[in-house]
């Protein structure tokens, strides 16, 4: 197995290089959870793989998921520890659930009035799972509707920029990859299924075969490669332009195990799939999907953030990261079980820190003991 910062700074310039060079080989009407089924097992694609080397492997995903803070970090030898104890008892005495619960509060940021106009109901998914005015994407010279919010978040001195999003409906598709076109995003994240336990929850917007593109209209979309891993699919699609030819590639992530009832039983598969799908990522915004765009979709991205402040060793405050997750699209993160689920994560990580270090590093000073 790979290790240290450099290994995983390789591996992503593999990942990068191997996309290219496959790419150019080949030339409802009411709210409900969308959180709380089991997806289908029935509705599984075949797994295959169209061609060309496997586009990542298992002992890659394994060192990209890998965090390695160093000796001075927060996140190293006896603070870590303590913290650790610390989300522990936060977990097992429930003071989390209180800490959910408050956020309740939180006022929606604005009125939504473009998403409730009778012009663009049949567009949404959900009827109250609609995106703020002030954050929602615009489409075209004429600023279109689609259910659909920018999301931007600091990370140290960076700035993290999603597109959070509903499952597209059989009549969004187009307006789906017009908005993939216009915002240049690199990789899509499809946190469900298309199916779970009966009901749909998100049409099917991609390509199936290599040999037979799916046409929007504006657009035309072929499959050149995918993978299938046993927790998630990937595929690299290339999108032509039909009035201009031109061309734009796109990884599209398919999570495919999220259990029953709310949460993956660990975090370890997610945690590799959310760091390749930040490995692939350099340009536009991450957009981000489940059904209504803010359950699932919510968890990433939250655990997006809580893995990169590990990594720059930024002191992490969940609360604040889905406040500000809110500000943008009303209801990230949907159910206390997520919420609970994004500590767990952190929890889970800094286990394996400590797992890692061992006990080869001892506290160089009394101050080294102190949680910051």
């Amino acid at each position: 197995m790979l290790h240290g910062a450099s290994d995983r700074t390789q591996i992503v310039t593999k990942l990068l290089d191997q996309s290219c060079k496959d790419l150019h080989k080949g030339q409802t009407d009411s709210w409900s959870s969308e959180d709380d089924d089991v997806f289908d097992a029935t509705c599984q694609e075949v797994s295959s793989s169209l061609t060309g080397p496997p586009l990542v492997t298992q002992e890659e995903l394994a060192s990209l998921a890998l965090i390695t803070p160093a000796k001075t970090s927060q996140y190293s030898g006896s603070r870590v520890k303590a913290l650790v104890q610390i989300l522990q008892h936060q977990l097992d005495q429930q003071e989390l659930v209180k800490e959910f619960m408050a956020l309740e509060h939180l006022k929606p940021s604005d009125d939504c009035l473009v998403g409730k106009a009778p012009e663009n109901r049949e567009k949404n998914r959900y009827r109250d799972i609609l995106p703020y005015d002030k954050t929602r994407v615009k489409l075209g010279e004429n600023q279109d509707y689609i259910n659909a919010s920018y999301i931007r978040m600091q990370v140290g001195a960076e700035e993290f920029f999603y597109i959070s999003c509903q499952g597209p409906l059989p009549s969004t598709v187009p307006a789906f990859w017009q908005m993939i076109w216009e915002n240049k995003s690199d990789v899509i994240a499809m946190m469900t299924q298309e199916l779970e336990r009966g009901r749909i929850k998100c049409h099917k917007y991609w390509p199936e075969k290599q040999d037979v593109p799916l046409d929007t209209g504006k657009h035309q979309l072929f499959l050149e490669n995918q993978q299938y891993l046993e927790y998630f699919h990937i595929k690299v699609i290339r999108i032509v332009e039909v009035k201009t030819g031109e061309t734009h590639f796109v990884h599209h992530l398919k999570f495919t195990h999220w259990p029953d009832h709310g949460v993956p039983h660990c975090s370890e598969e997610l945690v590799r799939f959310i760091r390749y799908m930040r490995a692939l990522h350099h340009r536009g915004p991450i957009t981000v999907h489940c059904s209504a765009g803010i359950g699932r979709t919510g968890v990433l991205i939250c655990t997006d953030i809580i893995l990169n402040l590990i990594e720059r060793d930024l002191n992490i405050n969940v609360s604040d990261i889905v406040k500000e997750m809110r500000l943008q699209r009303h209801g990230m993160i949907q159910t206390k079980e997520q919420y609970l689920f994004c500590y767990k994560v952190w929890l889970e990580v800094l286990q394996g820190i400590l797992q890692l270090q061992g006990n080869q590093w001892q506290p160089e000073s009394p101050r080294d003991h102190k949680v910051v």
